[in-house]
C-alpha cells in the first residue's frame, strides 16, 4: 500500500465521514467508478461542492461500500451548505443519475442518502 498524498490546508478544518452502500451489481460498481472519475464527473458538480465551501472531498470505494470524507473551514455549516448545493446548477440532476447506483429514491439529496459516522478513535 502506497498511501495517498494530501495537500493541506494553513488553519483548522472540520472533516465529515460519510458512509453509503451502492448496488452490489458490478456492472453499477464500474459505471459508478466511471462517473465519478476526473474525466467523466460533471464540472457543474465539482464546481458546486466547491461554491458550497467544500475544500477537500474523497471517496474511497471497497466492494459496493463507499466513505466519504469532506474537509471544510472551521467556521462551515454543513446544512446550509447541502441546502445551498441542492439548489445548485445540475445538482438535483446528478442525484437523480446517481439513485440508479444508490438504491435510493431520485429525488433524494446527498445529505439524505450518506450517513454520517462518529469518529471513535483520534490518534495525534
Amino acid at each position: 500500500m502506497e498511501g495517498y498524498m494530501q495537500t493541506l490546508s494553513g488553519g483548522k478544518v472540520k472533516r465529515y465521514v460519510q458512509f453509503l452502500e451502492i448496488s452490489d451489481n458490478p456492472e453499477l460498481i464500474a459505471q459508478y467508478r466511471k462517473w465519478h472519475s476526473e474525466e467523466y464527473s460533471w464540472k457543474e458538480i465539482r464546481d458546486g461542492i466547491r461554491q458550497v465551501g467544500i475544500l477537500e472531498m474523497e471517496i474511497y470505494i471497497l466492494g459496493n461500500r463507499l466513505v466519504m470524507i469532506v474537509d471544510a473551514p472551521a467556521d462551515f455549516q454543513w446544512q446550509e451548505a447541502m441546502d445551498r448545493l441542492a439548489t445548485l446548477p445540475r445538482q438535483a440532476e446528478w442525484e437523480a443519475f446517481m439513485a440508479k447506483f444508490q438504491g435510493c429514491d431520485a429525488n433524494a439529496r446527498s445529505d439524505e442518502k450518506w450517513q454520517p459516522m462518529e469518529r471513535m478513535f483520534r490518534l495525534y
